[in-house]
């Protein structure tokens, strides 16, 4: 028997074809789209802003596009926490922060900033796929400190994987963009989005910036955790290292794919040679070392398409910790019932 329009079930059709990451209109780990603020638990958010950081290698506003196309193929169990993130809260992929001045960075952080807090004010969490690191400034500017409703009011502990501190506030502008990839991690400090004093910096480059480069991290509270250390201590003392730090404080985790090894991450705007990275599932143990923690928000930033392998690897990763900080969230909901 021939199947014709009439007799076709064309909504079971669909749904036997969702598990083909081939099949469909890609979105983020093949979410529903929803755009409105409130109708999910964490919201994944894609931030396509590149003005940042003018002396690096531009075109990041692609990363999104290129973590919705890999994103389709992940495996939606979490191995090691035992559950389906998407069993116990709703996630949707909300779409694009709209940047029409995009090429002006000074004005596009303060769209990001005005764009997530609606988020926040709807009590839902992000979890946002950039863009250059300039994107994290703003959002934690909407999620953290006075009138934040995921934090009642408090700011965040920070915990921000990176080959750079970006805390240059020695320098009053970067190129022209003072709210730029280099500055966002002493603003929001000053500006009290950020505890300082329950934050760390992980995977920070021994070859990076000049002698006492770090000083502008130190002067503000941070605590730097450069690979040189990490080699001794291994991700089991770096986990507990943030985790004594943060405190019961609610936590932000800002995740440059150059804080990774090259290896695992050649798509990146910033490549650091010679000195080793953290593997990919080095920060993987480290992020799920902050399991039960009140994560309220996160980010992966600096891919660049253009410039990673004909396998994808680059995005695949920024897809993986991802991955990770929806499991997060979703498990300290499923715990807090």
């Amino acid at each position: 028997m021939t199947d014709t329009p009439d007799t076709m079930d064309w909504d079971a059709a669909k749904e036997e074809m969702r598990r083909w990451y081939w099949w469909g209109v890609p979105t983020f780990f093949k979410c529903p789209w929803n755009e409105t603020p409130g109708t999910s638990d964490i919201a994944v958010l894609g931030v396509p802003h590149s003005s940042g950081n003018g002396s690096t290698e531009r075109d990041q506003h692609l990363g999104p596009r290129a973590v919705r196309n890999v994103s389709a193929l992940y495996r939606r169990g979490h191995g090691r926490f035992g559950f389906v993130p998407w069993d116990v809260c709703t996630v949707h992929d909300a779409g694009d922060v709209p940047l029409p001045e995009a090429m002006v960075n000074d004005i596009s952080v303060r769209h990001i900033e005005a764009y997530a807090r609606r988020f926040n004010d709807a009590g839902t969490r992000l979890v946002s796929i950039g863009g250059d690191h300039a994107i994290t400034g703003p959002l934690l500017k909407a999620v953290g400190g006075e009138g934040s409703r995921l934090t009642a009011g408090r700011p965040v502990a920070l915990v921000h994987f990176d080959s750079h501190t970006d805390s240059y506030h020695h320098l009053p502008h970067w190129l022209g963009s003072r709210r730029s990839a280099a500055h966002w991690s002493s603003y929001t400090v000053k500006e009290g989005s950020v505890d300082a004093q329950r934050s760390t910096q992980i995977g920070i480059r021994p070859n990076v910036g000049t002698p006492g480069s770090r000083h502008t991290s130190e002067e503000l509270g941070y605590r730097v955790i450069g690979m040189d250390e990490i080699e001794e201590i291994g991700w089991q003392g770096v986990a507990g290292a943030v985790r004594e730090r943060v405190g019961d404080a609610p936590v932000y985790i800002t995740f440059d794919l150059d804080s990774l090894d090259p290896c695992d991450a050649p798509g990146v705007s910033n490549l650091e040679p010679g000195y080793p990275g953290l593997r990919i599932g080095e920060a993987v143990r480290i992020l799920q070392s902050l399991r039960g923690l009140d994560i309220v928000g996160g980010d992966v930033v600096c891919l660049m398409p253009i410039k990673d392998s004909p396998n994808q690897i680059t995005a695949m990763n920024a897809m993986v910790v991802a991955f990770e900080m929806i499991a997060l969230m979703a498990d300290r909901m499923r715990e807090k019932g």
